[in-house]
């Protein structure tokens, strides 16, 4: 379920993100009455802007009621927590575990230095 409803956010996003950047600015009215003629496309003068914003307002709530769905599924997870108590939680498991005695070898010792018999002038 937080796969499906994390797909819908992503598609939500990049649809406004688009649709955003589609839209004309309020200054652009000025400058598509000089011949821009980008004004009178697909949905006419005032067409597109009604489309528009509608459009992605419509994203925008979808976006937002997939943000604080999203929130809610992870503060109610299973096992959710401190990321802090999450990692000393698996340091003290690790470092709890039993440790194997270490075996016995039969190593050559080493002697020690010998004495110093000569005297180091200062």
């Amino acid at each position: 379920m937080e796969k499906f409803v994390l797909v819908i956010h992503v598609i939500a996003a990049l649809g406004v993100i688009t649709l955003v950047l589609l839209q004309h600015g309020k200054g652009a009215d000025m400058g598509a009455s000089f011949g821009s003629g980008a004004s009178g496309s697909l949905f006419g003068v005032s067409g597109s802007a009604n489309f528009m914003s509608r459009a992605t307002a419509g994203f925008v709530l979808v976006f937002f009621t997939t943000s604080l769905t999203l929130a809610y599924m992870a503060s109610h997870k299973e096992g959710s927590g401190s990321v802090v108590k999450a990692i000393a939680a698996k340091s003290t498991v690790v470092n709890s575990a039993p440790t194997a005695p270490a075996a016995k070898t039969d190593a050559v010792k080493t002697p020690a230095a010998p004495a110093a018999t000569q005297d180091i002038p200062k």
